[in-house]
């Protein structure tokens, strides 16, 4: 499976039909890079004479034999074609995973030197480990390329900013004034690239090409920002206080349930709890983590709380997060302010 920077440059490369693999598998969770990746492959080939296409959508009572039967079909009008297969859960069930086995043996001995007849695209979200070293997966990994498309990291998002208003022609001006407007983009569209994507557009249509002042940024840019629960959590063991009081009051205002954003919180406190034991205990924090299943941005996160959060503040949180969960059940806990919301800020206060 390869990453990102791997795909760019394999599409550098594709001159001719014969540079394309019968077979790509794109898994991923952001919707604006997974799709954009996708383009960029379907442009390629439908330039090189790829110019029918047909979709497929994996739910209940899919006949897998559709797929199966369309390696082997000839197009209709003599054309070279483009098949997308969408399994929006990632998770084909046993027919599927035999049908997808079965597929690759059926794609791996299709071989033509003139380039494939049919290149198969497979849409998938982002998969766990178990997943990925599945039979199924394994063997569509080996018959084609399979692509992982990670999401964007917090502290990167204002240099991709900064890099997709370069494409259309304009720039930020230099200096601290520039870092606080692609900062203030960030924070309004933290969580959902597709709402940036049009934002930057959106100043692609209001100001000519060349530099942007913060002022014009600021008056422009729109509070679109998709908090999500579990990003809350990453918050937390960043120990990113304002970034997490933002995010909380961005959940509140949208109405997200209290008690699953407990419950997450609640769950990072306690495998947080179990780490900082064990690694004062002398045990390799690496091998906790992967023992742990702890993978992702939260690799990187989990190791810099174990350093910086104290055992004394960390209990302190994980009672707070339990009083937490009384008073979310109607409970009284005296001790912890009258709106939960503001006891969870508490325990994003302790987590710095």
């Amino acid at each position: 499976m390869v990453k990102t920077d791997a795909f760019q440059s394999h599409l550098k490369s594709l001159a001719a039909a014969s540079a394309f693999h019968p077979l790509y598998v794109f898994s991923g969770d952001e919707p604006l890079l997974m799709m954009e990746s996708i383009d960029l492959l379907r442009s390629k080939a439908r330039q090189l004479g790829y110019t029918e296409r047909e979709v497929m959508l994996q739910e209940r009572g899919f006949d897998w034999s559709a797929l199966l039967n369309a390696g082997q079909t000839m197009s209709l009008f003599g054309d070279r074609r483009w098949i997308e297969l969408r399994i929006p859960t990632g998770k084909p069930g046993r027919d599927g995973a035999d049908a997808l086995k079965q597929f690759s043996v059926q794609i791996a001995s299709q071989s033509n030197a003139d380039g494939p007849e049919t290149i198969f695209c497979i849409v998938l979200p982002r998969l766990d480990m178990k997943t990925k070293s599945s039979a199924w997966f394994s063997s569509l990994d080996e018959a084609g390329m399979a692509v992982q498309i990670d999401s964007l990291d917090r502290s990167h998002l204002p240099s991709w900013i900064a890099g997709r208003l370069q494409k259309q022609g304009q720039s930020i001006q230099s200096g601290p004034a520039g870092q606080r407007a692609l900062e203030f983009i960030a924070e309004q569209v933290e969580g959902n690239l597709i709402a940036a994507h049009q934002e930057i557009q959106k100043l692609g249509l209001l100001y000519p090409a060349g530099e942007l002042s913060e002022e014009q940024v600021r008056s422009a840019i729109l509070k679109v920002a998709r908090y999500n629960v579990f990003e809350l959590s990453e918050a937390m063991l960043a120990g990113d206080l304002p970034r997490v009081n933002r995010m909380l009051d961005g959940l509140k205002g949208e109405g997200e349930p209290l008690v699953l954003i407990l419950w997450s919180v609640t769950e990072e406190l306690r495998l947080l709890s179990k780490l900082k034991m064990a690694s004062d205990a002398g045990e390799s924090v690496q091998q906790l983590l992967r023992a742990n299943r702890v993978w992702g941005n939260k690799e990187r996160l989990y190791p810099a709380a174990l350093k910086r959060v104290q055992s004394s503040r960390l209990r302190q949180a994980v009672q707070i997060a339990a009083g937490l969960d009384r008073q979310s059940k109607g409970l009284q806990a005296a001790e912890l302010p009258g709106d939960p919301w503001d006891g969870l800020r508490l325990v994003g206060n302790l987590l710095r």
